[in-house]
């Protein structure tokens, strides 16, 4: 397999190879096999080491450092994002995925010069935000001449398992029987006895550095004669016990020193040899080890296998490894290395030591400027333990759990939150506990436990601090929203109501305040009081001057503002909060965000724009974890009209969303349910579905699918159920008083009317769809119009209508409504064909998006910094459009790729 890797490279291709395998299976020795095999090339490594978990990027630096020379060639933001996690340069910390953008460019950069092999041996020991930033940049690796390959130990502790997930993998097993005796035997010394072997073999199961190390620490009687054998420990155990054994034979300053280079993984001899003088020792004394085939000393200090580092540092004495974190904390430059010094400091220190704890504390500080908010959270953990008073003990351990909610350790800081809680905390870091527990049940899950969480919060930061009590109860607006229905006793009623009974804030208005104001007056007084505060609420963040962490967390909401009064605007209020958290690596807003263009590109009929954003969301959630439902999929899917594929989605929403308590999720499945069947015409489906949404959903919430419920209660003849619903509707269009809102109330007046007044709303229906960019909208309203006209025996107005209904859904992509307006021309007499498929499925969300965005002039690295790819991946993808379109530039791609999404030649 390495060596198919090897050639796989040399073609072109990036590869990608995680080796699992318990210790001794032969993991480094493969890492050494593939080293022979790329003679020539860039080689940089890197190991986990179990000590320095807790270093933010510690193992990065190792895999980077041979690589920053090629700095220079990454755009601004991504090279600005490696100076300051390596500690180059001072500047706000980047998010850790702008980091891994970064880290992607810069291989490429690399590898541009002659092949690269990345090895990562002991990856189970990686530090957090290394092993994100390396599984990130695995994902993603395509068409550059680069090879990523690491070893991770597997068995107790689970953490081998974890590491790099979802990436390819190959598992190291054990020997066969036959093999592993003839490597038991070709180390053995002397004779062994027979029954000796036949155990050995077994109890080895194959590990073959088990093979080897074991027989080293029996005596040539036992061999010979079977006497002595280990029995009853697992094999990784059994290794580590022998080479401890081995270790404690060395002479006690020998001992000393090996457990030094064990506790410093950078392998700096000069280092070490600081360390050695403040424990008292020459570095001669490591002479004993080197001759024993445990360690080396050249230019870089390595052991001859990662077992011999645990086993030094898991057998001493604890005296010992606090003598020797002590030493290499003074070996260690504090004003090169402060963190590494303090961390030292931390593992030298046996009980509560303020000194200690606070430079752990100023060590974090700079670790989150650095982005490491993982190594924040070790580092704040550590204070804390190390605090004696009971007050500042609880702060840091609140300062921890934050951290660690950042950083996604949900439990950790579950954990953490308990020992602030046995502190004497005052009533604001009460209330600042509840909200960090609301904040991870919404995180972890975006189920309904958060809202209950974030309501008691908000209640007791009031009489504390009154913004941040209005962005609490903002956040639990949020949370119960996404609950729906399914919120239980604390809901969107609840929230309001609370919400309501706050003072006014004492400075200006924020986006936030009045989103909260307009939100909740929604949900309270109606649409009639709401719409003027949710007005100044998107025309507050359209302002420019106001900060971008604000656009940023609140502009997702802006379509929501406007949602229910049918104002199209709110979505164009996204577009600049996107490439905001693209460019400053701010992910966790950014599948939200996409998901609101996305439905904006559904709703004026550029389907294929929706499908490259909901790709670029799925990429993004792919990348940080995040699960969010697939709205806008559920939108373009039932928009689509793509039975199968639409229902395989709709049932597996309800599913988990149900599950998760997603009241949200589910009213949209049943929505997006009505809708595909209103397009296959299978109006009683329809007309069941929107019925779930009209008795489940909130009144606020169901608003948007009652245009779906009413064509579908017509369409059955439910006449009652249809007019109910367009008075609920009506309440809400006219405080609005948006085209695309009096536009859906006219075309769902005349499904209820009857003669001139059905004729005349549909006509006001498609003149206000015409001033609109709503193309389905008009559409639809044109069919209806068609359908309408058939039925009263006018052919040939009919005909008009439906032909132009055809075309543009056609074009559009709606297939079940093209289908729909195909059979109704039919039905006039007129001949319509099927639209031939053409070309339009050929290329992928990801090449679609990439074709789209070098269409609108922006270049390979331009492109791939929004998609997290890189450049030559962009490149590779490029060729295989041109191909498939038949081009050969990208001037071409005007013409081939419209401005509709729509690619030239689909129609026949």
């Amino acid at each position: 397999m390495l060596d198919e890797l090897v050639a796989g490279v040399l073609a072109g291709q990036s590869q990608v190879l995680v080796m699992r395998g318990e210790p001794g299976a032969g993991k480094s020795a493969l890492l050494g096999y593939l080293g022979g095999r790329v003679a020539g090339w860039q080689v940089t490594r890197a190991a986990g080491v179990e000590s320095e978990m807790e270093l933010a990027y510690a193992g990065l630096h190792q895999l980077c450092a041979p690589l920053l020379g090629h700095l220079g060639g990454l755009p601004g933001p991504q090279r600005d994002a490696l100076e300051v996690v390596f500690g180059r340069a001072a500047g706000p910390p980047p998010g850790r995925f702008l980091v891994g953008l970064a880290v992607l460019g810069l291989l490429s950069e690399a590898a541009g010069e002659r092949p690269l092999a990345c090895v990562v041996d002991d990856a189970q020991w990686l530090d957090r935000a290394s092993a994100q930033v390396l599984g990130f940049v695995a994902r993603r690796l395509l068409a550059e001449p680069v090879a990523v390959v690491c070893a991770a130990r597997t068995g107790a502790g689970g953490e081998g398992e974890e590491v790099l997930a979802g990436l390819p993998e190959l598992a190291v097993g054990g020997l066969g029987e036959r093999d592993a005796r003839a490597l038991l035997l070709a180390g053995m010394p002397g004779p062994i006895d027979a029954a000796v072997c036949d155990q050995i073999v077994a109890e080895a199961h194959g590990n073959p550095l088990a093979l080897l190390e074991l027989p080293r620490t029996w005596d040539v009687a036992g061999l010979a004669g079977g006497f002595g054998l280990p029995a009853g420990a697992p094999v990784a155990g059994r290794i580590e016990q022998s080479y401890a054994r081995r270790l404690r034979l060395l002479p006690a300053e020998t001992r000393l020193l090996v457990l030094a280079a064990a506790a410093e993984p950078l392998g700096d001899p000069v280092l070490l040899h600081r360390a050695a003088a403040a424990l008292g020792i020459d570095l001669a004394a490591a002479g004993p080890a080197q001759d024993g085939g445990l360690l080396a000393l050249g230019r870089r200090v390595q052991f001859t296998h990662p077992l011999v580092r645990s086993a030094a540092y898991r057998s001493a004495a604890a005296g010992d490894r606090h003598r020797v974190h002590a030493a290499l904390a003074q070996a260690t430059a504090a004003a090169t290395d402060p963190d590494r010094r303090a961390w030292h400091r931390a593992r030298a220190t046996v009980g509560p030591d303020e000194g200690v704890a606070a430079e752990l504390e100023r060590s974090a500080g700079r670790a989150q400027a650095r982005g490491g908010v993982a190594a924040a959270g070790a580092f704040l953990h550590r204070s804390a333990e190390l605090t004696l008073d009971p007050a500042r003990r609880a702060e840091r351990a609140l300062a921890a759990a934050q951290a660690n909610s950042q950083a996604g350790a949900f439990q950790a800081a579950i954990e953490l939150l308990a020992t602030a809680e046995a502190g004497p905390l005052d009533e604001f870091q009460r209330a600042r506990v509840e909200l960090l527990r609301g904040q991870i049940a919404f995180a972890s899950g975006m189920g309904n436990e958060a809202a209950p969480m974030l309501l008691k919060a908000a209640r007791r930061l009031q009489p504390f601090d009154l913004d941040l009590a209005r962005e609490t109860y903002l956040d639990a607006y949020q949370a119960a929203q996404i609950a729906g229905h399914l919120a239980g006793d604390i809901g969107l009623d609840e929230v309001s109501r609370a919400a309501r009974s706050l003072p006014p804030p004492a400075h200006p208005a924020r986006p936030a305040d009045l989103l909260l104001d307009g939100l909740t007056l929604l949900v309270t007084d109606g649409p009639a009081a709401a719409t003027p505060v949710l007005r100044q609420a998107t025309s507050a963040l359209a302002d420019r001057e106001v900060p971008v962490a604000q656009r940023l967390r609140w502009s997702w909401m802006a379509p929501m503002a406007g949602a229910s009064l049918w104002d199209y605007q709110g979505y164009s209020l996204v577009d600049e909060p996107v490439q905001l958290a693209r460019e400053t690596g701010a992910l966790d807003r950014l599948p939200m965000l996409l998901n609101q263009l996305a439905d904006a590109a559904v709703w004026r009929g550029d389907l294929a724009a929706a499908a490259s954003l909901i790709a670029e969301a799925d990429a993004v959630c792919e990348a940080t974890g995040a699960r969010i439902p697939p709205y806008a999929a559920l939108m373009l899917a039932a928009f689509r009209g793509r039975e199968a594929e639409a229902t395989r989605l709709i049932q597996a929403t309800l599913e988990q969303a149900a599950a998760a308590g997603q009241g949200a999720a589910v009213t949209w499945a049943y929505w997006s349910a009505t809708r595909l069947y209103n397009g296959l015409g299978r109006y009683a489906d329809a007309l069941a579905a929107g019925r779930q949404v009209s008795d489940q959903a909130p009144v606020h919430s169901a608003i948007r699918p009652l245009p779906e419920l009413v064509e579908a209660a017509a369409r059955t003849g439910n006449l009652d159920v249809a007019r109910d619903a367009l008075g609920r509707l009506t309440e809400w269009t006219r405080v609005g008083g948006t085209d695309w809102g009096l536009g859906i109330e006219a075309r769902c007046r005349a499904l209820v009317a009857e003669g001139t007044a059905a004729e005349s709303l549909y006509q006001e229906a498609i003149g206000r769809f015409s001033r609109t960019r709503l193309r389905p909208s008009l559409a639809r309203a044109r069919l209806l119009y068609g359908e309408w006209l058939r039925r009263e025996g006018r052919r040939l107005d009919a005909r008009e209508q439906l032909r132009t209904a055809y075309d543009v859904l056609d074009a559009i992509g709606m297939e079940a409504f093209a289908e729909r307006a195909r059979r109704e021309l039919l039905a006039t007499g007129e001949r319509a064909r099927k639209r031939s498929p053409g070309t339009r499925e050929e290329l992928t969300p990801q090449e679609g998006q990439i074709a789209r965005l070098a269409r609108d002039g922006l270049s390979n690295a331009e492109i791939g910094a929004q998609l997290f790819v890189s450049a030559r991946t962009v490149e590779w993808h490029l060729r295989h459009v041109f191909a498939k379109l038949g081009i050969t530039s990208r001037r071409q791609l005007q013409t081939a790729l419209p401005e509709d999404g729509r690619l030239a030649g689909t129609r026949t």
